[in-house]
C-alpha cells in the first residue's frame, strides 16, 4: 500500500489503535481479572504463602517480585533490541514479535494453577515481558508519525482508545463471570485470559498494516551489533547530560513513574486483601466495578490533562498531577470500606491516564532533532523499567516484612513528592504549550 506521510490522520489513528489492542492486557490481566483469580486460587488453597527456593514468600509479595523481575529483564534487553532495530530498520517486526509473545502468554494463563507454580509464574513473566517490550517500539514511533504540535493529542488519543477498548472486553468478561454459577466462575476467568490474547494479537494487525517498518538500511545483524545497543544507550546518555531540560525531566520521571506504575500494578491486590468485603462474591464484583470506574474516568482524565497542558504547559500540569497522586497515597492508607475504595478508584482514574500520556508526550517534545528515535525511547523505557523494578521491589519487601500493603502504599507517596520537587527544576519554557 501507499506509504502514509508523517502527520496523516489515518497513520495517527493506526498508531493509537495499538493501545486499543494491547490495553486489554494491562486491564484484564495486570489490573482486574487475573489479580482476582490469583487471590481466589490461594483462598481455595487455604494458604497464602508460596515456597520458592526454600523461602516462605507471601502470595502478594511473590507476584510483586515476579513483576519486578520482568521489568528488570525488559530494562536489560530493550537497549539491545532498539539498537538492532535501528541498525537494520525493522522496529515493526520487533513490535509484532513481542505482541505475539505477550498474547500467547495470556492464552497460556488459562492453565495457571497451584500444582505447578514455577511454570505458571514463568508464563505470567513472559506476558509481562511481551507487553512492556512491545511498548519500547510502539512509543518510539510517536515522533516518527506525529509532529510536535500533534503529539500531546495523539498520545492522549492512544490512551483513551486503550481505556475504551479494554473496558469493552472487561465488561464482557464481567458478564461471563458474574452470570455464571459459583462453581464455574474460576473457569470463566480462565476463558477471559484466552480472550485477551486473541483480542491483543487480532486487533494489533490494524496497526501493523499502516505503520512503516522504519528506515531500511539493508544491514545484517552481527555479534557486534548486539552490543551496539548499549553503545547507543551510552551515546544517548551523553547527549542527555548536555541537555539540561531533558536531563532534569528524566530525573523527575524516573521517580514519579515508579510510583505510578507500582500503584497501578498492585491496586487490585490491595483491594482484594486490605478492604473489608462482606462476601467473596461482593469482593469479585466490587473489584471489577472499581477497575471499570478507573477506566471510564481515565478517558475523561486523559482528555482533561491534554487540555490542561495546552493551557498551563506540560510541566505545570505534571507538577499538579504528582501532588494529587501524593494525597491519594496518604488517603489510601485509611481506606477500609468498599465505598471508600470506589471513591479512591475514581480519583486514581482521573489522574492515571493523564500522567502517563503527558509524561510520554513531554519527553517526545524535549528530544533533540534526530532520526534515532528508537534509541531515545529505549532510554526512556529503561528509565521507566528500572524505576518500576525499584518501586515494585520496595513495595514487595515492605509487604513481606510488615504483612500489610498499606505501609507500602504510603511509602510510594514519598516518591510523588520527590517527583514534584524535581519537576520544579525543569525549565518550563522548553516545553511549549500545545
Amino acid at each position: 500500500m501507499k506509504t502514509l506521510q508523517k502527520g496523516d490522520k489515518k497513520l495517527l489513528n493506526a498508531w493509537a489503535f495499538y493501545d486499543w489492542a494491547n490495553s486489554v492486557y494491562s486491564l484484564v490481566i495486570a489490573s482486574a481479572i487475573f489479580p482476582i483469580f490469583y487471590n481466589a486460587l490461594f483462598k481455595i488453597r487455604g494458604n497464602n504463602y508460596v515456597d520458592v527456593f526454600g523461602y516462605h514468600c507471601k502470595d502478594t509479595a511473590m507476584i510483586t517480585f515476579v513483576t519486578a523481575l520482568a521489568f528488570l529483564i525488559v530494562a536489560f534487553i530493550s537497549p539491545i533490541l532498539s539498537g538492532i532495530a535501528d541498525y537494520i530498520g525493522n522496529k515493526k517486526s520487533f513490535l509484532r514479535f513481542f505482541c505475539y509473545m505477550g498474547g500467547l502468554s495470556c492464552i497460556g494463563l488459562y492453565w495457571f494453577n497451584v500444582e505447578n507454580f514455577f511454570i505458571s509464574y514463568t508464563v505470567y513473566l513472559f506476558g509481562l515481558i511481551g507487553f512492556w517490550a512491545s511498548l519500547v517500539f510502539y512509543n518510539s514511533y510517536l515522533p516518527d508519525i506525529a509532529f510536535p504540535e500533534q503529539q500531546d493529542k495523539v498520545s492522549a488519543r492512544g490512551f483513551s482508545m486503550g481505556y475504551i477498548g479494554s473496558t469493552i472486553l472487561l465488561i464482557i468478561n464481567l458478564a461471563m463471570v458474574m452470570l455464571s454459577p459459583d462453581d464455574q466462575k474460576m473457569e470463566m476467568m480462565r476463558y477471559s485470559f484466552l480472550m485477551v490474547g486473541i483480542w491483543w494479537i487480532g486487533f494489533s494487525h490494524i496497526t501493523y498494516y499502516y505503520l512503516p517498518n522504519g528506515a531500511s538500511t539493508g544491514h545484517k545483524v552481527t555479534k557486534a551489533v548486539i552490543f551496539d545497543g548499549f553503545k547507543e544507550l551510552k551515546l544517548v546518555w551523553k547527549d542527555v547530560k548536555s541537555n539540561i531540560p531533558l536531563k532534569r525531566y528524566l530525573g523527575s520521571y524516573f521517580v514519579f513513574i515508579m510510583a505510578v506504575q507500582t500503584v497501578m500494578l498492585v491496586a487490585t491486590y490491595f483491594g482484594a486483601e486490605e478492604i473489608s468485603w462482606e462476601t467473596e462474591s461482593q469482593k469479585t464484583t466490587g473489584l471489577i466495578i472499581s477497575i471499570l470506574v478507573i477506566q471510564i474516568v481515565a478517558v475523561i482524565g486523559a482528555i482533561l490533562t491534554s487540555r490542561a497542558s495546552g493551557k498551563f504547559g506540560n510541566i505545570n500540569t505534571l507538577i499538579f498531577l504528582n501532588g494529587f497522586w501524593a494525597v491519594l497515597c496518604v488517603f489510601a492508607y485509611f481506606v477500609e470500606t468498599p465505598n471508600e475504595f470506589y471513591a479512591t478508584a475514581g480519583f486514581v482514574g482521573l489522574v492515571m491516564g493523564g500522567i502517563q500520556s503527558l509524561a510520554r508526550s513531554t519527553y517526545s517534545k524535549l528530544l533533540p532533532e534526530t532520526t534515532d528515535t528508537a534509541s531515545y525511547f529505549s532510554f526512556y523505557d529503561v528509565t521507566e523499567k528500572v524505576g518500576i523494578v525499584i518501586g515494585m521491589s520496595i513495595y514487595g519487601i515492605i509487604d513481606q516484612v510488615t504483612g500489610s500493603m498499606r505501609n507500602s502504599i504510603v511509602f510510594l507517596g514519598i516518591f510523588f513528592v520527590i517527583g514534584l520537587l524535581l519537576l520544579l527544576r525543569v525549565p518550563k519554557q522548553n516545553v511549549t504549550k500545545s
